[in-house]
């Protein structure tokens, strides 16, 4: 997972956040209000800064447009924005109305009060067409746009609808973190990411249970004009709704919270870079996810390296129960495993071979598929099968042997024989989201790549290993024998 090069436009309520961290250790004499003795204060980027911060923290770059006031706060985020490798400061001045700043006061763990400075009526005729500038100037170039709605008056419906038809004009996704009721506001978004309040705040009918939950989102697909509906539930984890596609679910990430302060922005912070590098939404919702994981432990509107979220995927990775566990003896008992894994909101992958005799053109085009995709099923040919494709004297190894050595790899994640001299049946069974082949194959020609076509997968192609094979294997060591 590498988000290197990857370029988001962040246009959103830009925020200056303060935390000052101290002890309560009685009550005040003067009013029943307990006495904070303070110690630690520190200032952060907030809002669509967290959201671009979050970015560039991941390994990517993020444009920040917005507006901050004349002011003392102003100057603070601008040397803050300064500060940040990867950040690149395009937000506009406006001496009318003030930087938005948000101070907390926080005991232990325990957030006390919040102060909140700011100015909510929408931004002036002059700053909006200011920002229409700056995004029409800022986007060619970038590899998604994220609208940070924090409603504190920057994102007017003109600013919107102009930010939105650019980027669309130039094909890229686009993510919104919502703050309004009507998701029509947003129409043309590739992605909204309400929580649930905002959801059900929208929402047409009753959301108490996940179905009903996915109903009220998908009924507001069509309506409001987005292409899907990603919905953040705290401790359930994630619901994903996808205008002509499934529903994808995944549970939450965290071990323990201390802080929810911005977790939202890392989550749209990562999936916009996840989208951007390629990935589909239920895996970007996956990376997505963990990113939240890792932050909501952490005190303050925090973020997260890049080295924090492979940490946390691996985490969530299965464990490791053996060979045996990881070998299916039938279609039927594979399927409900990838059921399992498909309703966590994983992208399943999927690739045959006789793989005969284990070499390192096996091993690296294993590897290479299984970064591609969330899960990685290899189906073998069985030996009689074997035998048809290749000749009397294969195979060299019994199945019982190759699915055992192909078990064994920790790229694989399930492994399964199949009689036919193709996989095809296989592949309508098992419904994968990724077929893998080797680069000898051109695109079209893989059998079963239509089938995974038609539910919005896709086939991918890995690089071979030059001058490995089974065959040249064999071949040199009769030449050696004889």
């Amino acid at each position: 997972m590498d988000f290197t090069g990857r370029r988001i436009l962040c246009l959103g309520d830009v925020m200056l956040d303060r935390f000052h961290y101290g002890r309560i250790d009685r009550i005040s004499p003067e009013a029943p209000v307990p006495v904070v003795r303070m110690g630690e204060n520190r200032a952060m980027l907030g809002g669509a800064g967290n959201v671009a911060r979050n970015i560039a923290s991941l390994g990517g770059e993020a444009v920040l447009v917005g507006v901050v006031g004349a002011d003392a706060a102003g100057r603070e985020v601008t040397a803050l924005i300064a500060g940040t490798p990867g950040l690149v400061d395009a937000t506009t001045t406006c001496s009318l109305r003030p930087t938005i700043a948000k101070t907390r006061i926080i005991a232990g763990h325990q957030h006390v009060v919040r102060l909140d400075e700011e100015e909510t009526g929408p931004i002036a005729d002059a700053e909006a067409a200011a920002i229409r500038e700056r995004v029409e100037a800022l986007l060619p170039g970038c590899h998604a746009l994220v609208l940070s709605d924090y409603a504190k008056g920057l994102l007017r419906e003109d600013v919107v609808r102009h930010a939105i038809g650019a980027a669309r004009r130039l094909g890229l996704p686009v993510l919104v973190d919502p703050k309004r009721p009507d998701f029509g506001f947003y129409a043309g978004a590739t992605l909204l990411t309400p929580n649930l309040k905002e959801l059900r705040a929208a929402a047409p009918g009753p959301t108490g249970t996940e179905e009903e939950l996915a109903a009220a989102a998908r009924a507001l697909l069509g309506p409001s004009g987005v292409g899907a509906i990603l919905v953040t539930r705290s401790e359930k984890g994630m619901l994903l709704v996808e205008a002509g596609g499934g529903v994808h679910t995944v549970p939450a990430h965290a071990k323990e919270v201390f802080d929810v302060s911005g977790a939202g922005d890392t989550v749209i912070a990562a999936l916009a870079l996840a989208v951007a590098a390629g990935n589909p939404l239920p895996r970007a919702m996956r990376i997505a996810n963990a990113a939240a994981g890792v932050v909501v432990g952490k005190l303050g509107t925090a973020t997260l390296d890049i080295a924090e979220l492979a940490a946390a995927l691996e985490a969530d990775a299965p464990g490791d129960g053996g060979i045996e566990g990881k070998i299916a003896p039938s279609p039927g008992r594979a399927i409900p495993v990838i059921e399992a894994w498909r309703r966590r909101g994983l992208e399943i992958g999927f690739t045959n071979g006789c793989f005969d005799i284990l070499h390192r053109g096996h091993v690296t085009m294993l590897q290479a598929a299984r970064a591609k995709c969330d899960r990685l099923v290899v189906a073998l040919n069985t030996d009689d099968s074997v035998r048809r494709l290749k000749g009397p004297t294969r195979p060299v190894n019994a199945l019982e042997d190759r699915l055992a050595v192909i078990a064994a790899l920790g790229s694989v994640d399930l492994v399964l024989a199949f009689a036919e001299d193709t996989p095809l049946e296989l592949i309508r069974r098992l419904q994968p989201d990724v077929l893998f082949k080797g680069a000898d194959y051109r695109e079209e020609d893989v059998v079963g790549g239509d089938v995974v076509r038609a539910r919005g997968g896709r086939v991918a192609l890995i690089d071979l290993v030059p001058g490995r094979s089974t065959t040249g294997i064999i071949a040199r060591s009769r030449a050696t024998a004889g």
